[in-house]
């Protein structure tokens, strides 16, 4: 060959050696399959930054370009709407569409939505929200959309608000005749939160609960085939607690809204 025979032994070893581009393809195709497709090229190179991968985010992109991975964007179908006039009280929207805040539980919102089922079944979910740092902290479902099916979701989230909240919480809702019965109002007055309510037929001013429907449905309902309640019920249960725990916002420093919660708290300690 006519070369320096460290020459050759340096290109024999490089040869040998793993090609970079391919372990960072394996690195993300990985991180998108773990995350069952929901996440597009932003949050991928948000992981793999958080995991310690010094990788540019235009690389990502190409890498994932080049792989076909790509997180599918849904169209948005009709809602479920609950609004049936002025049945009972309807409160001030106190909340205006300032969806931040620096205080865990200060501000929460709630809704209805709803999911078609095999057998001509529909499922009922009713989620509240910590605005803080977007922490589902209750949810219940339900065949149909009955007062006791929303109060069980508030239910579940009255100790939690006792416990941590430092300051009063204000709880904003539509204008649904579920948030106007006497019992909500009663309920929340006994336990000394504000109520807030959305203009009517305004969407945007519920535009936090609203994003979190549409993430849901895109990442774990539309295009999929029709199921039974049961197993829809399930598979809602393990999305939230996937949102929860694992699935990063670039708005909490690529956390998830347990681990900002938690992560926060012990700086405070």
């Amino acid at each position: 060959m006519k070369i320096p025979e460290a020459t050759y032994q340096y290109q024999i070893k490089q040869m040998k050696q793993k090609n970079p581009n391919e372990t960072w393809e394996t690195l993300i195709l990985e991180t998108f399959e773990k995350h069952e497709g929901r996440y597009g090229y932003r949050r991928i190179h948000a992981e793999l930054k958080t995991q310690g991968y010094p990788v540019n985010h235009k690389k990502v992109q190409r890498i994932m370009k080049k792989l076909g991975l790509k997180c599918e964007k849904f169209v948005r179908k009709s809602r479920y709407k609950s609004y049936k006039g002025t049945v009972g009280k309807v409160a001030k929207n106190r909340l205006n569409r300032r969806f931040h805040t620096p205080h865990t539980l200060q501000k929460v919102v709630t809704d209805v939505t709803e999911f078609k089922c095999t057998n001509d079944e529909k499922l009922y979910l009713s989620p509240i929200m910590d605005l803080y740092n977007g922490e589902i902290i209750g949810f219940s479902m339900s065949k149909s959309p009955t007062l006791e099916f929303v109060m069980d979701s508030l239910k579940q989230v009255l100790p939690i608000i006792q416990e941590r909240a430092k300051y009063r919480t204000t709880i904003h809702s539509d204008q649904g005749w579920h948030y106007q019965h006497y019992k909500w109002v009663h309920t929340l007055k006994e336990n000394k939160m504000y109520q807030s309510m959305s203009r009517k037929a305004t969407c945007a001013d519920n535009a936090a609960m609203e994003n979190f429907f549409g993430l849901l449905k895109q990442e774990m309902y539309y295009g999929e085939q029709l199921i039974s309640y049961e197993a829809l019920k399930m598979k809602i249960e393990k999305y939230i607690h996937y949102y929860n725990n694992d699935r990063i916002k670039q708005k909490l420093a690529g956390m998830s809204p347990v681990k900002f919660r938690t992560h926060a708290s012990q700086l405070a300690v």
